[in-house]
């Protein structure tokens, strides 16, 4: 068997895992220890995030023609990447959040949404509340007015028994 008859599967995993990404981001975790990376990688696998570390010559096939292929330009030295398919800002935030503790992780860039963000772009990313987050605070902003317009209603009824 050739060398690249060997290499097509792992090319075609990670396509297969971009294929519904909605988010990627590519790290340089060199001086992790394994207790760190291992803590990492526990998170990541919690909130749904694919983290694996692949030859960059087989990421820059996988991601040729497709919305990822801007990140080919960042895979130099040693490099992992975080994939989710549900929250695009998942790997971003967890990877970004990790780094404040672990100088050694530093975020190349990513792709979010279809947009390729560089390093700061992909930090400020990180900085955006997530989904479901969001929602609560729209929620929580919404029912709020509610909630004070009923207590209000309450007390004047509250008085008015006492006045009757």
């Amino acid at each position: 068997m050739a060398k690249v008859e060997l290499k097509q599967p792992i090319v075609d995993e990670i396509a297969g895992f971009l294929k519904d990404a909605k988010g990627a981001v590519l790290v340089d975790y060199r001086g992790l220890t394994v207790e760190q990376d291992t803590q990492l990688r526990k998170q990541l696998r919690e909130a749904g995030v694919v983290y694996k570390v692949y030859k960059n010559t087989l990421i820059k096939r996988a991601i040729a023609g497709t919305e990822f292929e801007a990140l080919s330009a960042e895979l130099d030295g040693p490099t992992a990447i975080a994939i989710s398919a549900d929250d695009a800002t998942a790997p971003a935030r967890i990877l970004y959040n990790f780094g404040k503790t672990a100088e050694a992780l530093e975020l190349k860039s990513g792709v979010v949404e279809g947009t390729y963000y560089d390093a700061k772009g992909i930090s400020l990313i990180a900085t955006i509340p997530s989904r479901d987050e969001l929602l609560a605070k729209f929620l929580g902003s919404i029912q709020s007015p509610v909630t004070n317009f009923a207590r209000v209603i309450k007390q004047i009824a509250e008085k008015q028994e006492e006045v009757a």
